[in-house]
């Protein structure tokens, strides 16, 4: 081994563990909304996950001090708020596997975003993964068998293009400098939980079950998913090429598939598998590129 490759051994353990926390997360989400609605889930996850972040921040000894508010603040509409909120709804209407890989079209987002906040026109090969990835969602659609998630399938969608306008926002808000990544993950997340509060105080839901498997659940998005993970990221992103971090987001969206073939029997038909194998292709094809 050399010396280069032995640093990054952890950050490369940290990346695999990273993935099935984030992959199984939908199988865990789809089972708590058993137990809670969407809105009232997602601000106690929230609300707890705030306090794992910036217990963190302090443990870590990083300084407490806000990134620029407004920008902070979209950043947090956008992943935290839209996101989230999308997701969950998705997840209450349609399958757990058909959501994640719905939502993890965001890497496709982000390049249109790119070229028009940017001016990042995509290369041939973009637009080739693109074209790919759009015949892959089609095959898992299948318009021509009318399935009745339509509803569902609109909100993945949507939660993926939120979470794509958090990534761009971030990304400008980098480019600026002197913003540190789990800060600005903690404070985005704390105003984007503050608007999933407010709203979830308004709109009425079922009450929530206090159930052994809630609890459990609760606890594996706030220690976990939320904490953990966010932590887990960071790291990542502080040892390993941008190029190599990205190439993780393949993994969570396919773990999530299998996971609920495996474990809530949502086993793919045949053409949702060739799409999933379409856009599984796309999304490579679209970050390889990035890492050449």
């Amino acid at each position: 081994m050399t010396s280069s490759a032995a640093p990054r051994r952890p950050a490369l353990i940290a990346l695999v563990v990273l993935s099935l926390i984030w992959s199984y997360n939908w199988i865990v989400m789809k089972q708590a909304l058993a137990y809670a609605g969407p809105i009232t889930f997602s601000a106690w996850r929230y609300g707890l996950g705030c306090i794992v972040l910036f217990a963190l921040l302090v443990a870590r000894r990083e300084s407490l001090r806000p990134p620029p508010l407004w920008p902070t603040v979209c950043i947090g509409l956008a992943q935290t708020t839209g996101f989230q909120l999308l997701v969950q709804a998705a997840l209450l209407a349609g399958g757990a596997g058909r959501t994640a890989l719905l939502a993890y079209t965001m890497p496709f987002w982000v390049v249109l975003l790119g070229w028009l906040a940017f001016g990042e026109r995509p290369t041939r090969q973009l637009w080739c993964g693109l074209t790919v990835a759009a015949a892959g969602l089609l095959l898992v659609l299948e318009p021509w068998h009318p399935s009745g998630t339509a509803a569902s399938t609109t909100m993945a969608f949507a939660g993926g293009f939120a979470w794509a306008v958090g990534v761009v926002l971030s990304k400008r808000l980098f480019q600026r400098g002197g913003v540190g990544v789990l800060s600005l993950t903690a404070w985005q997340m704390l105003f984007g939980t503050l608007v999933i509060i407010a709203i979830a105080c308004f709109v009425p839901e079922k009450p929530v079950a206090w159930t052994p498997p809630f609890v459990a659940a609760l606890a594996y998005n706030v220690l976990l998913a939320s904490g953990t993970a966010w932590a887990l990221w960071s790291f990542v992103v502080a040892r390993l090429p941008a190029s190599v971090a990205g190439l993780s987001t393949l993994a969570i969206p396919v773990l999530g598939i299998a996971f609920a073939w495996l474990l809530l029997g949502e086993r793919p038909g045949a053409w949702e598998s060739l799409g999933v194998a379409l856009i599984i292709g796309a999304l490579a094809l679209v970050n390889l590129r990035r890492a050449r």
